[in-house]
């Protein structure tokens, strides 16, 4: 009985070449048919899409304060800053509207373990094409009672375009894209 591993392999014949391509030309059509079929749309033929994304560090929740004399001697000595601020940030709280009524209301918590990052943000909302009144007022400050950032504008949404609300410290605040 020969060894199977000291035989020589054999030179494909033209049945196995044939059926090699029939192989992969089924597979590039199923591949091809799927990449075209369903249709998928993300938006209906009338429907426009805003899109709220943006990262905020909130302010710090409370104000620093001087340590007495007492309280700098009760510390090690690699701890004795004059001042203590607390590490915690506020949470970031935004509202969109749309012709005069709320559609989002949305506060991000910070993150980290010490509640002392940054707060994220991402929304859709799917909205019917046209003119549209947009007001977004984004407040970073648990301390203050009205919202920081404000910016009302009025867009107009083809079908099918995307509307970003993004927040720029260096552009002024919110800024609509």
């Amino acid at each position: 009985m020969p060894d199977i591993s000291t035989r020589a392999a054999l030179p494909l014949g033209p049945r196995a070449w044939i059926g090699q391509v029939l192989l992969y030309g089924l597979f590039a059509l199923a591949i091809g048919v799927f990449s075209q079929w369903p249709p998928y749309r993300h938006l209906g033929s009338d429907e426009a899409l805003i899109k709220l994304s943006f990262t905020r560090v909130g302010k710090p929740v409370g104000d620093c304060r001087t340590l007495s004399a007492a309280e700098l001697a009760r510390l090690p000595p690699n701890m004795r800053a004059p001042t203590s601020c607390p590490r915690e940030r506020s949470p970031v709280t935004v509202q969109v509207d749309l012709g005069g009524t709320t559609v989002l209301r949305r506060t991000a918590p910070p993150t980290g373990l010490s509640r002392d990052g940054a707060s994220a943000v991402y929304e859709r909302l799917v909205v019917p094409a046209g003119e549209h009144r947009i007001a977004v007022r984004l407040s970073d400050d648990v301390r203050a009672r009205d919202a920081a950032y404000t910016h009302e504008a009025t867009v107009k949404l083809a079908p099918g375009q995307v509307l970003v609300i993004d927040f720029d410290a260096g552009k002024g605040g919110i800024t609509l894209q």
